[in-house]
């Protein structure tokens, strides 16, 4: 059995964030990066249980510049068996997708796993994406998956309740919390991963369909207002017309 594990780089989340260029890019200055957590945590871990369960071959990916090794590294250690780079900028979440779906068709991956997504954009799309382009199943947002033969139980939390889904391999799955517990990489581990093979392929010049006009923080919080457990009509008058709460 194959599966191809989809991870990414992302801030740490100590990391204190700025915008360079009136506000058009990124400010990488003193920022330390990590694995995306959804992908490491949950994603990669769960996919090293099955490899623990049926002997399973794990290969990770991603797609970005040489600086994002570093990462790949970690999930190496962690028991990935291969990695992959594509050397290029991830330039936005199709590009990344198409991008990851040329390699996986080429390879015959049983399985693709990714986190449900990344801790600084929040999008959710490059599963439904990487599935749209290999024609298989897609299951989002999955909290628990058993393998019975060539078949996936899944579960998935919904409103009001749990929702079970059966899908026949290959399939996609984008994996949130439950899937897997968090794995530290011990020191064998570390040492296996400086010799594993990491393949750098050039990207395939997939279309990026979005670009990123500019950026901002949030605006910074406002004070807390305190009001007296007798003013009960003061608390009511400033939930009306500052807090906006109708």
């Amino acid at each position: 059995m194959k599966i191809l594990v989809c991870i990414s780089k992302a801030p740490d989340t100590t990391s204190k964030i700025a915008f360079t260029q009136n506000g058009t890019a990124f400010d990488e200055q003193g920022v330390q990066y990590i694995v995306n957590p959804y992908d490491e945590w949950y994603a990669l871990v769960k996919a090293l249980e099955i490899k623990e369960s049926s002997a399973a071959d794990v290969t990770i990916i991603t797609v970005g510049p040489a600086a994002d090794e570093a990462i790949m590294r970690k999930a190496l250690a962690i028991g990935a068996d291969n990695a992959v780079r594509i050397d290029a900028a991830p330039l936005d979440a199709y590009f990344v997708a198409m991008e990851i779906a040329h390699y996986a068709k080429s390879q015959g991956f049983d399985l693709v796993l990714t986190g449900k997504e990344t801790i600084q954009f929040n999008g959710a799309q490059i599963g439904g994406m990487i599935a749209e382009a290999l024609g298989t199943p897609y299951v989002s947002i999955a909290s628990k998956l058993d393998l019975t033969g060539n078949n996936l139980n899944l579960e998935r939390e919904i409103a009001g309740g749990v929702e079970t889904v059966e899908v026949e391999m290959p399939a996609v799955v984008s994996c949130a919390k439950g899937m897997a517990e968090q794995r530290i990489p011990n020191m064998r581990g570390i040492m296996a991963a400086r010799t594993k093979p990491l393949q750098v392929l050039a990207p395939k010049n997939s279309e990026a369909l979005t670009s990123f006009v500019s950026y901002a923080n949030p605006p910074a919080k406002s004070g807390v207002k305190l009001i007296d457990a007798n003013h009960m009509d003061e608390l009511v008058s400033l939930l009306h017309n500052e807090a906006k709460v109708i």
